[in-house]
């Protein structure tokens, strides 16, 4: 795999948003784009994560992450102050990976925060940073209209958020059966 428009110490760093449906192989493929930056332009990488452990399956799919990315990854939990962790991370000599906007979006929700209201800040930290950043989020808008309010707000907020983070980034790519399709860049 080969990342080209990217130049160790340019400011700011490239956007890359990688999205798919549940299991489609998006986050494989931004760990791979990471790992790309991180052998070629000695980039360190750094892991956002926004999942919370409400549960014994996701303590186990989180540790199970962890252990797959290897110990030169940084991991910083930000499971709601997303543009803040993006901030304070990021450098020029590192590569953040997002993973990912759906949980975020979940989280904000639950909360009770508006993740629309949320999203100028999001962008104006991912077009700040120094380094180049990932972001990997769902495609959830592929499949039948949800039955419940809140699962069609969901819906709703996603795709509009997701419409932004495209329209923000340099590359967009959308994976499916682990397969990229370049959208833009």
């Amino acid at each position: 795999m080969t990342i080209s428009g990217t130049t160790p110490g340019s400011a700011p760093g490239p956007v890359y948003f990688v999205l798919g449906g549940a299991r489609s192989g998006k986050t494989s493929h931004a760990l791979a784009l990471v790992e790309d930056l991180h052998r070629n332009l000695k980039l360190s990488p750094v892991y956002i994560a926004t999942a919370q452990a409400f549960d014994d399956e996701m303590t186990d799919r989180i540790d199970r992450h962890k252990a797959e990315r290897g110990p030169h990854w940084t991991t910083v939990e930000a499971p709601m102050e997303l543009a803040g962790a993006l901030r304070g991370v990021s450098a020029r000599d590192t590569v953040l990976l997002v993973d990912c906007l759906t949980l975020w979006i979940s989280n904000l929700m639950l909360a009770d925060r508006d993740p629309e209201a949320e999203a100028p800040d999001l962008v104006a930290a991912l077009n700040a940073a120094p380094g180049p950043v990932v972001v990997v989020s769902n495609e959830v808008g592929l499949s039948i209209v949800p039955e419940n309010a809140l699962a069609r707000r969901f819906r709703d907020v996603q795709g509009r958020l997701n419409q932004i983070i495209a329209s923000a980034a340099d590359r967009v790519e959308f994976i499916a059966a682990g397969l990229p399709l370049r959208l833009k860049g």
